[in-house]
């Protein structure tokens, strides 16, 4: 198992060789750093504390700023833990960049999903409304709450309540490119949050260390842009000359006429 935290940036689409279009999630990972590890015989169990984020030493708690101070880092924004690591492979104070994760590697995306405030029953749970006309005076209610005995309303009916703000894992998801430059990991399909909200990349837990096999993707550089606006130009020139043609025909004919 290993893991790492990251920022929701937005999504966007890649090709690769073959002309595949993948839709993507791009995640900003900053270096992580380790602050903490824990074991079985001072704590109970095996697990790693990373944090992410910098932020200004008047703005840090005391606790968080002793864990930052023993790890010889400056304070952080963001602190999480992940079990299930092998503690031996870490030391305290380590950086863990986005170059953790290989090209195609399974892994579980964690991340907040977007707050909606309070919504109705028709767009929290999907519900049916009733006629919107003709004098009825149920449109868009909950409708009945429960039956005629027991005389009360049972535990799990779908009642208007406040809607998102939920801790959400989405797993079996596929990496498409690490960019270590820019400290970016570039994710297939889409993952729970806002824009710049905090993610958490782990390893699958239901495919650990499955590796997929992916084709290489298209990268764009100035050459390609420049062959691409060559083309461009020489197809203008050939829309211009068959304009031109047909419009020498036309003066052509009309002349004959």
């Amino acid at each position: 198992m290993k893991g790492i935290l990251g920022r929701k940036i937005g999504m966007t689409q890649v090709f690769d060789q073959d002309g595949k279009l993948t839709p993507v999630t791009v995640v900003e990972v900053t270096p992580n750093v380790v602050t903490q590890i824990k074991t079985k015989e001072n704590d109970g169990y095996e697990a790693i504390q990373l944090a992410m984020g910098t932020k200004r030493e008047k703005l840090a708690t005391k606790a968080s700023a002793g864990i930052t101070d023993k790890a010889k880092t400056t304070p952080k924004r963001f602190f999480k833990e992940i079990r299930g690591v092998n503690v031996n492979d870490y030391t305290l104070g380590q950086e863990i960049s986005a170059d953790i994760f290989e090209i195609g590697e399974v892994v579980d995306v964690t991340g907040t999903t977007k707050g909606k405030g309070f919504q109705g029953s028709i767009k929290k749970y999907g519900q049916q409304r009733g006629p919107m006309g003709h004098g009825s005076h149920y449109h868009r209610g909950p409708g009945s709450l429960g039956t005629m005995r027991p005389m009360r309303v049972f535990k799990g009916r779908g009642l208007p309540s406040h809607m998102g703000v939920l801790t959400v894992t989405i797993q079996n998801l596929e990496i498409v490119m690490v960019d270590k430059e820019n400290n970016a990991i570039l994710v297939k399909g889409n993952i729970p949050g806002p824009k710049k909200g905090l993610v958490i990349i782990k390893s699958a837990v239901k495919n650990m260390g499955k590796v997929n096999k992916r084709t290489e993707l298209v990268k764009w550089n100035d050459e390609t842009t420049e062959d691409a606006k060559e083309v461009q130009e020489k197809k203008k020139d050939e829309v211009v000359e068959s304009k031109t043609d047909e419009v020498q025909k036309e003066t052509k004919e009309s002349s004959e006429a």
